[in-house]
């Protein structure tokens, strides 16, 4: 699976739970959070200042190594 902007915190948490470590990074502590499981990548981290070109790198090569 490829991570994707697109792709809404949840379905990506979903996939992989120790992905919860990057958006615990860039500050998204409340992840059980409806709200936050619905947002897109990209509105998160446009949300809370973060590159989504970076998170989607660190997301798709923690899964690319596992």
């Amino acid at each position: 699976m490829t991570i994707t902007k697109e792709m809404t915190i949840g379905e990506i948490l979903d996939f992989d739970r120790t992905t919860a470590t990057y958006f615990m990074e860039m500050g998204m502590h409340c992840l059980g959070c409806p709200a936050s499981r619905g947002e897109s990548l990209e509105e998160a981290c446009m949300v809370h200042g973060v590159s989504v070109d970076e998170l989607l790198d660190k997301l798709n090569a923690h899964i690319a190594n596992k």
